[in-house]
């Protein structure tokens, strides 16, 4: 499989390029999904000036083995919020995606969700609201690259 190295340049243009694309969206809110999506959750937080960040963390894979069921962690808590943006790195198969979006809408169904990726595979279950890149490799992030 192809690797592409996805540099903190380019993270920094695709996450400005997010920010105009939800633009119209005005989250109050935003849900980071851990760790794939904390890095662009904190800088997208930055970026809209929202202090409201909390974070969902999900458990797919042992290592480079893929589990049967996704386990979820966490939970969330909303007061006085209508419009919450859900970022990801990238929505790969969508099955993360998928269960903790079925988790915040049930959970939470006075709210107006929306997600945001970097990068996007047209295979994936969930296609996010907003995205940038459509990944068509094995993208190594900065963040899982340059401190390991």
């Amino acid at each position: 499989m192809q690797k592409r190295y996805y540099s903190y340049k380019e993270f920094v243009a695709d996450t400005r390029e997010l920010i105009t694309l939800q633009k119209d969206f005005q989250a109050e809110s935003i849900v980071a999904i851990a760790r794939g999506g904390l890095t662009l959750g904190h800088a997208m937080a930055e970026g809209l000036n929202l202090r409201e960040v909390q974070t969902i963390r999900t458990e797919l894979y042992d290592e480079s083995c893929k589990r049967e069921n996704i386990s979820l962690f966490g939970s969330c808590s909303f007061d006085a919020v209508k419009r919450v943006l859900v970022v990801d790195d990238i929505a790969d198969s969508g099955e993360t995606l998928k269960k903790v979006m079925e988790y915040l809408e049930s959970n939470f169904p006075q709210i107006e969700f929306k997600v945001a990726t970097l990068f996007y595979k047209p295979v994936s279950l969930y296609k996010p609201h907003f995205w940038v890149n459509e990944a068509k490799e094995w993208i190594e992030f900065f963040w899982e690259k340059d401190f390991s």
